[in-house]
């Protein structure tokens, strides 16, 4: 193997090293809900898509309407 091929696989793992060592640091920043916070966020967003989509279907429903009457 010649010297260069060898300097591009250690330049490779160096990179690779330092990217892990990046992302772990990043991820131990992170706020991580607890078990009450989770519930709450979870039911919050399960709440806002039941409301979208009762949006939507109310929405639907009326343009249907709409355009049977015009049918």
């Amino acid at each position: 193997m010649s010297g260069r091929q060898a300097e591009k696989k250690t330049g490779l793992m160096d990179k690779l090293k330092k990217y892990v060592k990046g992302s772990w640091s990043e991820l131990k920043k992170v706020h991580w809900p607890n078990k009450p916070e989770l519930i709450t966020y979870t039911s919050v967003v399960i709440i806002a898509v039941l409301i979208v989509s009762a949006m939507i279907w109310v929405v639907d429903s009326a343009l249907s309407f709409v355009l049977e009457l015009l049918i």
